[in-house]
């Protein structure tokens, strides 16, 4: 019976998810501003022919207006060939180079008094059709691998996304306090992450126990040594963007503390669910396991992922700071230098701490495990 009514729970709160899906889909963020966009169109298009003649280059950059004809393939205009141009600055991060045959991403600027285009500029190469490809290859296999667990791991997937996109990000550029909410944010995400997976059982107990207790320490870390470290908000790429863009009463450092352990959250969730995963094992091969049995098989469990997983971090953060650690060889800057420079100390947070904090849930998981299962008794 108590079975019966656990299966119909997931069931519902599959669906319940589902709905709430779907209702931050539509929810505004407070930060739509139809008034600037309806003389602007944003719409598919593809490159005829191009004009290269007045692009110049100046050593390994190019730079002038590159200009071209091209047709539109979506919106009110579509089927309309017109000229269209692309201004190249001379910076190799942001510029772009189009060819013959490109999918493109056209900018159109409207007339408000006769409906007509003014004119067109090339933004970006199209590559909604090949995300929205690979984002369903990637579901199919997912669900074909893990059949309904799969489902609900694509779905607590979105549900995240959407949770950061139409709830954190919104409220951070409210001035709402940055620490706080993050926290909440991430601990109602990662709530949903884990009943999704494992439905209302003591493994889902055990292991949403340890990742909220993991994040929780996490969190204090990345305030005491943030504050330690002395690294200002700004040094994350577009801060500064931000404040030219008149936010600025936002609190830009307590944004990045939040991203430390909102960058660690998943990982503190993958140790809590080995551990939690590994002790219900334990118990449904062993029911008459001592509490103190348990806990010891967790620790054991958590001594053998924690060097991987601790490795994985700084696999994750080292690898977007390729570029900058080979200038820095390439110049023979020392190591003391290096390890002093604002950004440079601010990855070695994120990693640190993020490994302290899962270093922190794997015992913390097999202690609270070692008393939920066997809490019957």
């Amino acid at each position: 019976m108590d079975r019966m009514f656990f299966k119909k729970a997931d069931i519902y709160f599959v669906a319940f998810v589902v709905v709430a899906s779907v209702f931050l889909w539509f929810l505004p963020t407070g930060f739509e501003k139809p008034e600037l966009q309806k003389n602007t169109l944003r719409e598919r298009g593809k490159v005829v022919t191009v004009d290269d003649s007045d692009l110049k280059r100046v050593g390994l950059v190019l730079t002038g207006e590159q200009k071209m004809e091209i047709e539109i393939l979506s919106g009110e205009f579509k089927g309309r060939s017109l000229v269209a141009s692309n201004i190249l600055m001379g910076q190799m991060s942001v510029d772009k180079l189009f060819r013959e045959g490109d999918d493109i991403l056209a900018v159109l600027k409207i007339d408000g008094k006769t409906g007509e285009i003014i004119n067109a500029r090339a933004a970006e190469h199209y590559r909604l059709d090949i995300e929205l490809i690979l984002f369903a290859l990637f579901g199919l296999f997912l669900i074909g691998y893990a059949r309904w667990t799969g489902f609900r791991a694509l779905l607590s997937f979105v549900f995240t996304a959407l949770a950061i996109w139409k709830v954190l990000i919104p409220l951070f550029l409210k001035g709402i306090p940055p620490l706080p909410i993050a926290f909440l944010i991430v601990s109602v995400t990662t709530s949903v992450v884990m009943l999704l997976i494992t439905g209302f059982t003591r493994k889902g107990a055990v292991a949403l126990s340890g990742a909220i207790s993991g994040v929780g320490v996490t969190t204090v870390l990345a305030i005491l040594f943030g504050a330690w470290f002395r690294v200002p908000g700004t040094v994350k790429d577009f801060a500064e963007m931000l404040l030219y863009s008149g936010f600025y009463s936002l609190n830009l450092t307590g944004i990045f503390l939040s991203g430390i352990f909102i960058s660690a959250a998943g990982a503190v969730m993958d140790m809590a669910m080995d551990i939690a995963a590994s002790q219900a094992e334990i118990v449904e091969k062993h029911p008459g396991v001592s509490r103190r049995e348990l806990v010891v098989s967790g620790f054991r469990v958590g001594q053998s992922v924690i060097g991987t997983m601790t490795t994985t971090l700084l696999f994750a953060y080292s690898g977007s700071f390729t570029f900058v650690l080979m200038v820095f060889m390439a110049q023979g800057t020392p190591m003391e230098y290096i390890f002093n420079v604002s950004y440079v100390a601010a990855e070695i947070l994120l990693t640190l701490v993020g490994s302290f904090g899962l270093v922190l849930v794997a015992p913390l998981t097999a202690v609270l495990g070692g008393f939920i299962y066997t809490a019957r008794r």
